[in-house]
């Protein structure tokens, strides 16, 4: 299958005996592969899986099956929500780190109070910094201190 791909795309890939894609150029701060192709700069895993396969749906992410973010090979790949994506992710580190954290990035404390949860993934966020956020958007408060 690897060779439907354009040979620039086909000489950056080294196949493992795991039958992991593993590209072999610029890998991003998160793992992931980056390739310059027709003037844009997308995930490999995400350009070799549309090339090969079908376009991702919207609303979807791509899943690595085999938990390596540098593989592009599309059979490790599987299209899913976000929320789904992060309840399979590896959080015995990232996650953790996350989840012990007890204040924001801003280093406003995570409260009952000042805590959102997001319904869509679950996580975390200052009910502050949110508010600040809507009133640059918008330009109005949206969040009063109880």
């Amino acid at each position: 299958m690897i060779e439907k791909l354009p040979k620039k795309i086909q000489q950056r890939i080294s196949i493992k005996k795991s039958s992991c894609w593993i590209w072999t150029k610029t890998i991003n701060h998160d793992g992931y592969g980056r390739f310059c192709f027709n003037g844009k700069n997308p995930l490999t895993h995400r350009l070799v899986y549309e090339l090969l396969v079908k376009k991702v749906p919207k609303g979807l992410e791509l899943d690595h099956l085999c938990r390596n973010r540098a593989c592009c090979n599309p059979d490790h790949l599987e299209p899913v929500t976000h929320a789904e994506n992060m309840r399979r992710g590896d959080f015995t580190n990232a996650g953790k780190f996350w989840s012990d954290r007890t204040h924001c990035k801003h280093g406003h404390r995570y409260t009952k109070v000042n805590t959102y949860i997001r319904k869509d993934d679950g996580s975390r966020v200052c009910r502050r910094c949110r508010a600040n956020s809507c009133y640059r958007a918008i330009g109005k408060p949206h969040y009063q201190k109880p």
